[in-house]
């Protein structure tokens, strides 16, 4: 299984659009400062998860999450989880 997911820093206000194939370990590695392109928003959280059986579909859907219409997507369909609260 792999995932596509959307982090979100509410101290920066920033989101982050990955793949892993353990969602986990990768968001202990955002958070542990180990990948150079998130080190400086600490904290992430996971705001969407997307479930696919192989890694093409996976980066599909990250591509388009990535891509222009993709951030409107994002932008109408995804809440940052406490970020009312």
């Amino acid at each position: 299984m792999f995932y596509v997911y959307v982090l979100y820093s509410s101290m920066s206000e920033r989101y982050y659009v990955g793949i892993t194939n353990n969602l986990v370990r990768r968001l202990d590695e955002h958070n542990s400062e180990k990948v150079a392109s998130t080190k400086p928003y600490l904290p992430w959280k996971i705001v969407h998860q997307e479930t696919f059986e192989t890694r093409l579909e996976a980066r599909n859907r990250e591509k388009y999450l990535k891509s222009a219409a993709g951030r409107r997507w994002r932008k109408k369909n995804i809440w940052p989880r406490g970020a009312t609260e």
